[in-house]
């Protein structure tokens, strides 16, 4: 009997290494990694209900784990763009942004 692959294993490490590439921006990648881990997870269900029909358990296995890495370092970088915007002073952003503009000659 030839074994199957399951749905979406391709799409679950695209999207979780998306995801870990894009964590710094701002937490952007936290959606394509909780993308791949909702999909991860409802693959692990599809394949725990007949393991013997399944070939590629080991690659849905590891997109979620990459993806739960990229979750947990967006949800790391939100905490700290958070942390960073409530306690210093926003002016003093906003300066330091400008002079950075004007030493790459990016002025307006």
């Amino acid at each position: 009997m030839e074994q199957e692959k399951l749905p979406n294993a391709t799409l679950i490490l695209v999207l979780g290494i998306v995801g870990y590439l894009c964590c710094c921006f701002a937490g952007i990648g936290i959606i394509p990694a909780g993308i791949a881990f909702f999909l991860a997870t409802k693959s692990e269900k599809i394949y725990k209900e007949s393991p013997e029909t399944y070939d590629n358990y080991q690659q849905i296995k590891t997109g979620k784990i990459v993806s739960l890495i990229a979750l947990i370092l967006c949800a790391l970088m939100v905490i700290r763009f958070i942390y960073v915007l409530t306690t210093s002073d926003w002016d003093l952003l906003m300066e330091q942004q400008q002079e950075i503009m004007e030493q790459w000659g990016l002025e307006q």
